[in-house]
């Protein structure tokens, strides 16, 4: 009977011991509760630059779009099906889920810690203004491709069906983000160091950052709101990146690879080539930078038919040089900021300079990045030049654009929706009406049908939902 009652007394001291310290038995202390707002932002830099340089078309389409490559077998992305692979989705997924809801998070977690001193108040309040630039950045993006956004109640888990705003009003109040980045960061203090994957946490480079994109969103809505684009490019020019500057991801090495990498190499698959788009007019101006972009097939620089089936095995691949795990991924630059000055100069604004100089350094500065000589040979040639070369300001700018932009989809596809130039060529199976390159990707079917009032209210505001509805600052 004793030996019994010991047995119960200890089974009840087990008991009440297990029942004292349970949650220890519930709680994975390998993972924490809240994640070091350094791992989210750092995971934000790498999902934005990963989607800005991928080519899988489940994601990425704009290097097709801009007719720098085109598709060997499967060629529905050329010929701007989107739809078949619900790539609107994904974007819109890709944006709001995986970068700016790691970003909202991270700051979240910052304003939420407590720091003392000015040494970590000051870098605590970097760190906040650097995330809202890199906040700002995405939203531009957005706006790019589908117009009008979720963005005043967007992130919000209490509001599964978020408004879409005004792509206009979006953008004025993301230059006053900017405006408000640019007068708080201090780069006395420092801020995310080596969890920066951008910029080492130089907040001097950040400001220039900032001051780059109310250049960049400037002159994307000159066309839509002359006065606003005005003041923005004038107030942001003189900080902004230099032609030898910029934002950009280094990746590390194969297991941490550029996206083209894994999706040009590792992957195995054989699915693009040069697109003749692109190739002959490298090939019209004998631009020496087609080696830095291309391969040649039997000694010559041969694109293969936009949107057509082209075998792999007789046309121009991507460079060797950039088939590497480690080739960075360019966010924004000197070379574009340069281009758009000239443009503004263009435009009457007082940027320093003329649109002759600005195009000249934009030109140079992308002999220099892709490492290649002969920039003042090139800008020597009247095809070249800019008081000699054909067609109006928004030719000459647009077309040298493009080409320095190689391998940057968006931003080449964003200026050509601008300017109109260079002239692209017409797929053979296209899912816009007369072959005409789209303005824009529709909404996402998911938001038909899961945000199904707000998404109707956006069409009818936005004037309808087709590949070829224009975006406000897209007039002519």
């Amino acid at each position: 009977m004793k030996k019994i009652f010991f047995v119960i007394i200890v089974l009840l001291g087990v008991m009440t011991s297990c029942t004292k310290n349970f949650e220890d038995f519930n709680t994975d202390k390998k993972r924490p509760v809240v994640v070091p707002a350094e791992n989210l932002f750092a995971n934000a830099q790498k999902a934005l630059s990963d989607q800005e340089a991928s080519t899988n078309v489940n994601l990425n389409v704009f290097k097709l779009w801009a007719q720098y490559w085109t598709e060997t077998t499967y060629t529905d992305e050329a010929n701007y099906d989107i739809i078949t692979r619900p790539i609107p989705d994904h974007d819109f997924t890709t944006y709001y889920r995986n970068i700016l809801e790691d970003l909202k998070e991270a700051s979240s977690v910052l304003k939420n810690t407590t720091v003392v001193g000015d040494l970590p108040n000051g870098e605590k309040n970097n760190k906040l203004m650097i995330i809202d630039c890199m906040q700002v950045y995405t939203y531009a993006q957005l706006l790019e491709i589908f117009g009008n956004i979720p963005y005043s109640e967007a992130l919000d888990i209490n509001n599964i069906s978020p408004k879409y705003d005004d792509a206009l009003l979006v953008y004025k109040d993301l230059l006053k983000r900017l405006d408000a980045d640019i007068a708080g960061m201090n780069s006395t203090y420092g801020s995310f160091g080596t969890s920066d994957l951008y910029m080492g946490g130089d907040v001097a480079m950040w400001k220039k950052f900032a001051n780059s994109m109310k250049v960049r969103i400037g002159i994307t809505i000159a066309d839509g709101d002359n006065a606003t684009a005005k003041a923005a490019v004038e107030s942001g020019y003189q900080g902004a990146f230099a032609p030898d500057e910029k934002c950009e991801m280094v990746y590390l090495d194969a297991t941490n690879c550029n996206p083209l990498y894994a999706d040009l190499v590792q992957s195995g698959r054989s699915d693009f080539v040069g697109a003749n788009t692109f190739i002959d007019a490298l090939n019209t101006l004998l631009d020496p930078r087609r080696p830095a972009y291309f391969t040649t097939y039997k000694g010559n620089y041969v694109g293969g038919t936009y949107g057509a089936s082209n075998p792999f095995s007789t046309f121009s691949h991507v460079a060797d040089a950039i088939e590497v795990p480690t080739f960075p991924s360019v966010l924004l630059d000197g070379t574009e900021i340069a281009f758009y000055l000239a443009e503004a100069a263009e435009r009457g604004y007082a940027v320093g300079g003329t649109a002759e100089s600005y195009y000249n350094a934009a030109i140079t500065s992308s002999f220099t990045t892709w490492g290649v000589e002969g920039a003042d040979a090139y800008l020597a040639k009247p095809e070249v030049a800019y008081s000699t070369a054909t067609g109006t300001w928004k030719q000459k700018i647009g077309t040298q654009a493009w080409i320095a932009y190689y391998l940057r989809g968006q931003v080449a596809w964003t200026t050509y929706r601008r300017l109109d130039f260079p002239v692209l060529n017409t797929p053979p199976n296209p899912s816009t009406p007369d072959g005409k390159t789209p303005t824009r990707f529709t909404y996402p079917i998911q938001e038909q049908t899961l945000n199904k009032a707000n998404f109707a209210a956006a069409v009818t505001a936005m004037g309808g939902n087709t590949l070829l509805t224009k975006l406000f600052w897209d007039k002519f």
